[in-house]
């Protein structure tokens, strides 16, 4: 089994910042990528940013210059900063972690449940 689980959404006015986290848990023989996605109602999911395992990322135009995502390999941990966030930043936030675990070595993507993220104007 392997488990994926957000925290750190809120509630924050517009200019404000949070740190979201997204660890991993379970069997897990190697993670590779991890991504963040963030879906509002009735909209579909968009992307927000990935690492890979070796620390590459790549952001959405959206977010570019204001989000930051990094991974803490020993704690299968992978965080999203957030700065400047703005009312439009208003979603649902959602990772994901690639990864393999010890008993079926095949590169899985498992789903955190999501975490609420809302910007006051």
């Amino acid at each position: 089994q392997a488990h994926v689980v957000e925290s750190g959404g809120g509630l924050v006015q517009a200019g404000g910042s949070l740190r979201l986290s997204c660890a991993a848990s379970g069997s897990i023989f190697s993670i590779n990528a991890t991504g963040w996605y963030r879906q509002v109602p009735g909209k579909q999911r968009d992307l927000v940013g990935v690492i890979t395992s070796g620390g590459r990322t790549n952001y959405a135009d959206t977010v570019k210059g204001r989000f930051t995502i990094s991974r803490d390999n020993a704690k299968n941990t992978v965080y999203l900063q957030m700065n400047s966030l703005q009312p439009e930043d208003t979603a649902v936030y959602y990772c994901h972690a690639d990864l393999v675990r010890t008993d079926y070595r095949v590169n899985y993507r498992y789903w955190g449940q999501g975490t609420q993220v809302t910007v006051t104007s």
